[in-house]
């Protein structure tokens, strides 16, 4: 009697292959694009119409730095969670968490409006810091499966993707208030009616389509071939962890402060809602359209080189808005253009630093703090910038914050002139950093497409 036909059976192997870690990396980015778009929009209202909305609310300019102040606050909380969440479960559901509680803060600052609750304003602009911290925690998804070469041209084009929301948002303040006052609520609350819309959006564009996780698949794979090499690359060889928290906080401090007041002064002399949205419009989109430049230049020329530009370009932007005569909207435009750039040098510069400065196995957690740190100095600075124009004037807050920049340089040219006594061709990795393998903790999930 004979056997029977043997039947071929299918195991996992003879599945269709996985993804390849550089396409995986190329749908990260498309899709981080995307959502940064979404999230951009979503920023513009508390940047142009929160101080505004507060002043109206409160009947008090002076708490006009609050808003930017409460909301910092809640994306310095919010990078903590989203950080560790992050690194728990991966990027997709950290990230999409921070957008989806930023839309409910926006949803409660309208409802706060309408009722006219201040205490309602205050906890629901606190909720919407969380949709600042996704967005600002996205570049480092991006980096996630980059090359070390490529890590600041990566970061930087997640960045810029927020351009074309972050300058849309702003310019729709007037037919966001048109809305709004047809549907019989109060005109500055349109702009937090389109947040809520973008930020949900983006909380489920990153749900579907951020598939596989790049943090998680970065985890399962050797370390790339470039990082035994990057000792030679000037980015790598520079300042280290606590030089990159430098740059970033004072780039973040020195920018919403005077941002923040900036709308509020425009205002005191005559401008309205029309060309302060012009203004912060025109400085959202040189906060990141210009970061593709600032990520090539730090790869090329170093990170120690570009946060001396970033000080430099910090404090033209304060000496030109001290010096702007107050009803001269192009100087006034100049000042913010000046800063939007020397924040997004600031960023991209920063962010290289920290990411190069962490073990993948820590990363996200330590990214998460370091943003916590970023959020903090922008709480102090929306915070300080109103008190400061109460007791002085806008002008000399400008040529504070200009001045305050200056420290990055000297950090950072010091700390790598320390660096520079290292053996030649040393690697600079973190201490705990060895060749090989990244460690895979906790149970990752199969490379699915």
């Amino acid at each position: 009697m004979g056997h029977p036909p043997l039947t071929p059976t299918r195991t996992p192997s003879t599945s269709a292959p996985a993804p390849s870690p550089a396409a995986v990396q190329r749908r990260t980015l498309t899709v981080l694009l995307v959502s940064q778009v979404l999230s951009g929009a979503g920023l513009a209202a508390g940047v142009t119409v929160a101080g505004l909305l507060a002043a109206q609310m409160l009947h008090d300019t002076s708490l006009s730095g609050l808003p930017i102040a409460l909301l910092t606050a809640g994306s310095a909380v919010a990078a903590v969670v989203v950080g560790r969440v992050s690194q728990r479960f991966g990027r997709r559901p950290g990230l999409a968490a921070g957008y989806l509680t930023g839309a409910l803060g926006s949803a409660g600052v309208v409802v706060a409006a309408v009722f006219a609750s201040p205490a309602l304003l205050f906890l629901s602009l606190f909720l919407y810091g969380a949709g600042t911290t996704s967005n600002l925690q996205a570049r480092y998804a991006g980096a996630d499966l980059a090359a070390p070469r490529r890590r600041a041209r990566a970061t930087s084009t997640v960045i810029v993707a927020t351009t074309v929301g972050g300058v849309a948002g702003p310019l729709l303040a007037a037919p966001a208030g048109r809305l709004a006052t047809a549907l019989r609520l109060p005109e500055l609350t349109g702009l937090f009616l389109l947040s809520t819309a973008a930020f949900t959006l983006a909380a489920l564009t990153l749900h579907v389509w951020l598939r596989p996780d790049p943090l998680v698949l970065a985890r399962t794979l050797p370390a790339h071939p470039d990082e035994a090499a990057t000792a030679g690359s000037p980015s790598r060889s520079g300042p280290g962890l606590l030089v990159g928290v430098v740059v970033l906080v004072l780039s973040q401090l020195v920018m919403v402060a005077v941002m923040t007041m900036t709308p509020v002064h425009m205002h005191a002399h005559g401008f309205g809602t029309a060309a302060s949205g012009l203004v912060i419009a025109l400085h959202t989109g040189s906060m990141y359209l210009p970061s593709p430049l600032a990520g090539r230049l730090v790869d090329r020329f170093g990170a120690t080189a570009m946060s001396v530009v970033t000080a430099g370009v910090l404090l033209a932007a304060g000496v030109v808005a001290a010096l702007a005569p107050a009803r001269s909207l192009a100087l006034i435009v100049l000042a913010l253009v000046l800063l939007g750039v020397g924040w997004s040098c600031g960023l991209v510069t920063g962010t290289a630093i920290v990411t190069d400065s962490t073990t993948l196995a820590a990363r996200a957690k330590v990214q998460g703090l370091v943003d916590v740190a970023v959020a903090v100095a922008g709480a102090v600075g929306g915070l300080a910038s109103g008190i400061v124009v109460a007791v002085t004037s806008y002008p000399a807050l400008a040529v504070l914050c200009g001045a305050l920049a200056l420290v990055a340089a000297p950090a950072a040219v010091v700390a790598a002139g320390r660096g520079s006594g290292r053996a030649a061709g040393e690697p600079t990795r973190h201490p705990e950093t060895v060749p090989g393998p990244e460690p895979r903790p906790g149970l990752e999930p199969p490379l699915s497409p």
